[in-house]
């Protein structure tokens, strides 16, 4: 009995013995790393902050930078960039914004509109500006309304109600005029919002070729004067687009300076349209201040 329990155990050492061989002679599975997890997770929030902070207009600009930045035009968002930064130099009375004022005026002529926009609108933060009041003139006549719309806002910092009508434009609805001859392809519905440079109809030209016809303005479209499959020509109105309250009440805390009582039917008639509490309030102000103001010229 002892021999055979003996024997038992040896047998069962021999088991274990031959066992442990074998796995030590198995390659053990590692368990997967979490380094490469730990990149990608970490690239899926770098790569987005660097982008932002790199087109942020916030971010601080050297002399240096600003001067490269107003130079280089292949990238719009830089030369936007670098004048977000000089509107706050100026407003913060920095003397050194000035040697900068030469590119500002120089931008006045760059071929894109949202370019233009913005140098009109940081011209008008200095109103001492004799160069900057007669850019602001001439850009009046651009082709872009809302880069006209800019410029007539700044000039009444200057004292300057040369664009009263693009003010008065400002509280009305917008003809949008076809800048093609052809057929209409598709056309947003009435009741469609619109942010300037969004699609609002596709063009079909003679040559077959569809060209996109966007909207000049912020706004929502009121009415339509062409339907699908209508052919059309250049400088036909295609729509009329009544204004986002924000043009509305960008308008009228202007014209308490430039207008006359000429405009009193026109700031009644906006607000009536829009009926929001802020722009009855502004709206009827403004009516107060232009009455106010003929009533001592007359004196």
């Amino acid at each position: 009995m002892l021999k055979c329990e003996s024997m038992l155990t040896n047998s069962n050492m021999n088991s274990n013995e031959a066992n442990s061989q074998i796995l030590a002679a198995t390659p053990q599975s590692r368990r997967p790393s979490n380094f490469w997890l730990i990149i990608v997770a970490a690239l899926f929030i770098i790569v987005p902050f660097l982008a932002w902070y790199t087109t942020w207009f916030g971010r601080a600009l050297s002399d240096e930078d600003v001067a490269k930045y107003l130079a280089d035009e292949k990238n719009p968002r830089h030369v936007q960039h670098a004048l977000a930064q000089l509107e706050t130099r100026i407003e913060n009375g920095d003397p050194g914004a000035k040697k900068f004022y030469p590119q500002v005026l120089a931008l006045t002529n760059s071929p894109t509109a949202e370019i233009r926009k913005t140098a009109a609108w940081v011209m008008g933060q200095d109103n001492t500006s004799g160069e900057f009041h007669g850019a602001l003139l001439s850009l009046l006549h651009d082709t872009e309304p809302l880069v006209r719309r800019n410029a007539a806002l700044q000039l009444v910092r200057f004292g300057d109600a040369s664009g009263r009508s693009d003010l008065r434009a400002m509280l009305v609805p917008f003809e949008a005029k076809s800048p093609l001859t052809g057929t209409i392809v598709s056309l947003l519905p009435v009741g469609s919002k619109l942010s300037a440079g969004g699609l609002l109809a596709r063009i079909r030209e003679s040559s077959g070729a569809v060209q996109e016809f966007r909207s000049p303005v912020d706004g929502t479209i009121a009415a339509l004067s062409a339907k699908e499959s209508d052919v059309i020509s250049s400088g036909q109105t295609v729509a009329s687009i009544k204004p986002y309250r924000g043009t509305t009440m960008d308008a009228l805390p202007a014209l308490p300076y430039v207008g006359t009582s000429d405009d009193l039917a026109l700031i009644e008639a906006s607000k009536q349209a829009d009926g929001a509490q802020e722009v009855v309030q502004q709206a009827s102000a403004t009516e107060t201040a232009i009455k106010t103001r003929a009533k001592s010229a007359a004196r």
